[in-house]
Order: C-alpha cells, then sequence, then structure tokens
C-alpha cells in the first residue's frame, strides 16, 4: 500500500449534486497548465519536460506505474459527463424505488450522499488527496446487470454491493462505480476508446468473513439459509398458516396498543383538512401512527401561526414525504427533515406553482395534439417522485423534439391511448396495463412506428385493465367481508394481476387471526410496528409443508 500523501483534505463538504462546487472550472475538470497525477499537484508537463528531458523515461516508468495505459491515453471527465455517464449506477441505486424497503432505502441515500462529497471534492481546483471513502449500496435488478454469471439478486430483486473508493479523477472514480455494481461502461467507452472494464479487486458483494445469521433471521425474511439441507429447508418452509400461528397474537397486541393513537391521528387529519379545506393528506412513506400525529401536530402548529398563509392550499393534497415542494401531479409535498419556516416559504409560493402547473397541463395538450391524441399521463406508482419543475423540464424537452421533428399522426386517432414521459428508458414500450412508456430524447420516427404499430395491442390491454380492476375490487370487498377485516390494503408494487391471484386463494382459506386485523398484500412477511399484518402476494398454503 502507498504512504498517504502529506497533505489530506478530510473534512466532508455539505451535500452539493456533483459539479456544485463555487468558482470558475476548467471544463476537462483540471486547471490549465496543471495535471492531477494521483491526487498529487505538478506543474506544466511540458515545462518540466524541458528541464528534465533525460529523465523522460524514467518519469513515463513512474506514471506507468501510477496510471494505466488506457487512463494515459484517454481524456478526463467533466463533472456533468460523469452524471451523465452514472445514469444506469442512479437508476440501478436510487431510493425512490426502495420504498418499501426503508432500511435499504436509508442505506442508499446516506451512501448517495458521501458519494455526491465524494465526486464534488474530486472538482475543486487545487484539491491534494481524498480520504479513501467506504460506500455500501442496495443494488435493484435492472436489464443492464442482469445478465447470467453475475451474483444472483435477493427475493426482493436488489443485492448489496461494498466497495472502497480511493481514486483520483472523475474518469477512474466513474468505471470503478459502475464496475463494482456489474453496469455497462460500454457507453464510456463510446467516446473514450481506450477505456476498458477494469478487474475489481476491492469491490466486495460478500462480507470480509463469513457470516452465519441467526435461524429468525431467515424465517423472517423468508431467505434461503445456506447452510441448512435442501430437504429440511423444504420442510420448514413458510406458510401463511404457520406464520400467522408465529404472529398472529404479537400482531393483536400492537394493533391493540395503536388503537388510541389510529383515533387521534384521524382525528388531527380531520380537523386540519376542514380547518385547511384540503382535499386530502397522505403519507409517501410507511411511517408508523405515532410518527404521522407527530408531523401533522407539527403542521397543526404552523397553522396556528400561519393560517392565511397555509389556506393556499386550498383544494390540494399534501404528502408528507423526503422533500418539500410541489409534485408532479400538483400535490404539496412537505420534507419531514425541514423546519416551519421551509414549509411556511413552500406555501407562500403555492400561486406561482399553481401557475406553473397550468403551463404544464397546456404542454400536456400540445403534445397530445402532435401524437394524434394520446392523453399524456403520470402514474405515480409507476414512476419515479418528481417536483413539478423537474416534470415539467421533462415535458418541455420532449415538446421541443416534437415540434422539430414533425410526426404525421392523423388527429385524434390515438384518441383514448394513454402515455407516461420518462428519462430512464432509452426505447419506446407498452405496459402490460396499456401504456406506452415513451423517452424524453427516443427517435421520433422510431417513435411513430412503435406506436401505430402497438395502439391496437394498446387498446386491447386497457380493456383488461379495466376488466380486471373491477375483478380486484370485487375480490377485495369480499375478502374484507368474509374474514371481517377492520382494512384490507395492497402495497402499491403489488400489480391487480398479483392482486386477484392472492384474494382467489385466501378466499378458499379458513384464517380466524385475521378477524378484525389490517391486511396489507406486499412481497413479503411481517408484522408492522402499529399491528398491520404484511403477507406477500404469492404465500404458500398449508400443503406445501412438506
Amino acid at each position: 500500500m502507498r504512504p498517504r500523501p502529506a497533505l489530506v483534505s478530510d473534512s466532508p463538504s455539505s451535500w452539493y449534486g456533483v459539479g456544485g462546487g463555487a468558482g470558475p472550472r476548467d471544463p476537462t475538470g483540471l486547471d490549465a497548465g496543471r495535471n492531477l497525477i494521483n491526487g498529487c499537484l505538478g506543474v506544466d508537463v511540458h515545462t518540466y519536460s524541458e528541464m528534465f528531458c533525460h529523465l523522460r523515461p524514467v518519469r513515463r516508468l513512474c506514471l506507468e506505474k501510477i496510471c494505466p495505459h488506457w487512463f494515459l491515453s484517454s481524456r478526463t471527465l467533466s463533472g456533468a459527463e460523469a452524471i451523465n455517464a452514472l445514469r444506469p449506477f442512479y437508476f440501478a441505486v436510487h431510493p425512490d424505488f426502495f420504498g418499501q424497503h426503508p432500511r435499504e432505502r436509508e442505506v442508499n441515500e446516506n451512501s448517495l450522499k458521501r458519494l455526491s462529497v465524494y465526486l464534488e471534492n474530486l472538482q475543486k481546483p487545487g484539491f491534494k488527496s481524498l480520504k479513501p471513502t467506504q460506500l455500501t449500496f442496495y443494488v435493484r435488478e435492472t436489464e443492464q446487470n442482469s445478465s447470467e454469471g453475475q451474483e444472483p439478486f435477493s427475493t426482493s430483486g436488489f443485492r448489496a454491493v461494498k466497495f472502497t473508493l480511493h481514486t483520483r479523477d472523475l474518469l477512474s472514480t466513474v468505471l470503478y462505480i459502475l464496475n463494482s455494481c456489474s453496469l455497462s461502461v460500454e457507453h464510456i467507452q463510446s467516446s473514450n476508446t481506450n477505456v476498458r472494464p477494469q478487474p475489481l479487486k476491492e469491490a466486495k458483494r460478500m462480507p470480509d468473513r463469513p457470516i452465519k445469521w441467526d435461524k429468525s433471521y431467515y424465517h423472517f425474511t423468508g431467505f434461503k439459509d445456506p447452510h441448512e439441507d435442501p430437504e429440511q429447508v423444504s420442510r420448514m418452509e413458510t406458510t401463511l398458516t404457520s406464520w400467522l400461528d408465529n404472529n398472529g397474537k404479537s400482531a393483536v397486541k400492537k394493533l391493540k396498543n395503536s388503537l388510541p393513537l389510529r383515533k387521534e391521528l384521524d382525528r388531527l387529519k380531520g380537523d386540519l383538512s376542514h380547518q385547511l379545506q384540503l382535499s386530502d393528506i397522505r403519507w409517501q412513506r410507511s411511517w408508523g401512527v405515532a410518527h404521522r400525529c407527530s408531523q401533522l401536530q407539527s403542521l397543526g402548529r404552523l397553522a396556528q401561526q400561519n393560517l392565511e398563509t397555509l389556506k393556499n392550499a386550498k383544494g390540494c393534497t399534501i404528502i408528507f414525504t423526503d422533500r418539500s415542494g410541489m409534485s408532479a401531479v400538483g400535490h404539496v409535498m412537505l420534507g419531514t427533515m425541514d423546519v416551519h419556516h421551509h414549509w411556511t416559504k413552500l406555501f407562500e409560493r403555492l400561486p406561482s406553482y399553481f401557475d406553473l402547473q397550468r403551463r404544464l397541463m397546456l404542454l400536456e395538450e400540445q403534445i397530445s395534439y402532435l401524437l394524434g391524441g394520446i392523453q399524456v399521463v403520470y402514474i405515480e406508482e409507476l414512476q419515479p417522485v418528481l417536483t413539478l419543475e423537474e416534470y415539467y423540464s421533462l415535458l418541455d424537452v420532449f415538446h421541443n423534439r416534437l415540434l422539430k421533428n414533425r410526426i404525421p399522426f392523423h388527429p385524434r386517432s390515438l384518441r383514448g391511448l394513454q402515455m407516461i414521459l420518462n428519462s430512464d428508458r432509452y426505447a419506446p414500450s407498452l405496459h402490460e396495463l396499456g401504456h406506452f412508456n415513451i423517452p424524453s430524447l427516443c427517435d421520433p420516427a422510431n417513435l411513430q412506428w412503435f406506436i401505430l404499430t402497438k395502439a391496437q395491442q394498446a387498446r386491447d390491454n386497457m380493456k383488461r385493465k379495466e376488466e380486471l380492476k373491477v375483478v380486484e375490487n370485487e375480490l377485495i370487498q369480499a375478502s374484507t367481508k368474509k374474514f371481517s377485516l377492520e382494512k384490507f390494503y395492497k402495497e402499491p408494487s403489488v400489480s391487480s394481476i398479483q392482486m386477484v391471484d392472492c384474494c382467489k386463494r385466501l378466499l378458499e382459506q379458513s384464517l380466524p387471526y385475521l378477524q378484525g386485523m389490517h391486511l396489507c398484500i406486499s412481497h413479503f412477511y411481517s408484522v408492522m410496528q402499529d399491528g398491520d399484518l404484511c403477507i406477500p402476494w404469492n404465500w404458500k398454503d398449508g400443503e406445501a409443508i412438506k
């Protein structure tokens, strides 16, 4: 291991975006006339070569030891290029995709903050060296990292990746991150012809030493215990009846203890909705009842101090979430980590947000007109959480591309069809629910061909979706009645097809533990802190036990 340079910057900066540092910066990320080699600031190379031309072979040898050949012959990345190169990585680890896994979501949020600081410091003029930064990410299964021969994903569709950053430039950092997460670097190779995937010596997807978890861990999560005999695991496989037998009493106790708080939550929600004339109050994440009550009490105190300002939200839906602003669908988002001052500023700005919302709706209508009447929609359950400004910018980019490349759709020929616009895909696709997924930067000619050839299939899918929704609602009502459930609902990530299959099999069972309970259909077994029972939609019945 090389000795650490004498001058080291160990103090972390605030979390800004990549390239968010102050002051002018060279497009290459390096000061003019200077070179950053292995974290050390050197004088101009040309001047150096004139002074010590006889040492050129030695200098070259040293550089080869420090930097690999592909790096010496390839250009550096700017901050904007680094962001673009890391898009597959951000898409695979973005916290918004881990809504049903709060622990993993929090790990990714914290790691992204530390990564942002690291990238920010790399671009600061005159930096000397960076302290090695160890990061852990939960990486979702995507098209780029789902190939054979890689580490299998868990039943939840993600895996943990651990690596330590000790790189000295943006390009090697970006490559190291992508390689660590088994993501493609081909999009970087296209602009850096000498870039080749590097072997990973320190990226770890397994702990430093083997860990044997307690059996309760596998029982709770449903993961397979690698140390168990396969036949024994099959015999001990968790079934719905066995899990309810073991956890039903605990859930009943937690639910009973939470009832006073649940009543208080309903009262606070009703009072605030009436006082501020709100359409609804919701939560983006699965916070407990006590946490929700605290958030409503905080909003109530603000209403006592600034009632007239908060009345700007009349008719709106308020959502408690991770950041403040207005959502793409026009909901007022209150960041739970923000103080009253930030909330007050948001309510003061609502009139300007309403103006932007009207412009956004007009933009959607213009896009619809250019595309033969297809309706532009935003589906919260299927898209990343975007602010109104972010969504407007996305629509504006797409609209400008349509204006420059007019597509000859017959007016109103696509009425009744729907599309969602996104920036995370590279080719248009048709969702099983009947709507089109359209990338904002897709080729207009390809878009026309794709929509026209898939239009009838889209109509058929939408018809099946409506029929399935009717069946789903009927089965939910039947299940609620049969088991005398107090509340029966599903996670947004559970599709209607999965819910219908789950309910049909539930109605064939006799489950006395469910009487008076709050039942949530999810992807895993869990007893929530307030007594809600979560069961996977594809639960196993008693006959699965051998």
